[in-house]
């Protein structure tokens, strides 16, 4: 006997239009997306990840902290590329950096390498005789934390 066929029902298909929400959502951000993508070098747009607009702020994510400081230098014009309803809508733009999780912790019992008691010493010594005020107390400060955490 043949199996009969058991109709599939797409998710979009139900009465629930919270997904529908959700998709719109996404369209919406990677059309913004692809909008500011277009006013930056094509270098640099390759890096503008993902955007979102949360409250009164467009928030663009990227890989690292060099590119998110490269992004900024764009932040006007940006900004006056967006479509003209969210220009009134947009007032900051936040560059944020998206952390890759690589599923390695830092163990916490980790200490840091120290420099040996001579080498603070010599930052202490040398901070003596440094003519600059504000050098010397940072010089100072910096050999006496060396020194309280080395014990």
């Amino acid at each position: 006997m043949a199996k009969k066929a058991i109709p599939f029902k797409a998710a979009l298909a139900f009465p629930n239009r919270t997904i529908i929400n959700f998709y719109s959502q996404v369209r919406h951000q990677k059309r913004l997306l692809q909008c500011i993508r277009t006013v930056l070098p094509e270098v640099l747009a390759k890096y503008a990840r993902h955007c979102v607009i949360n409250d009164k702020k467009l928030l663009i994510y990227t890989d690292s902290a060099t590119w998110a400081s490269q992004l900024r230098f764009y932040n006007k014009t940006i900004l006056a590329a967006l479509p003209p309803p969210l220009k009134q809508s947009v007032e900051v733009m936040q560059i944020r950096i998206i952390r890759e999780q690589t599923g390695i912790n830092r163990q916490s019992g980790e200490k840091a390498i120290m420099p040996s008691a001579e080498s603070i010493e010599i930052i202490r010594n040398h901070s003596l005789a440094v003519p600059d005020h504000q050098l010397k107390l940072a010089l100072l400060k910096l050999s006496a934390t060396l020194q309280r955490l080395s014990d």
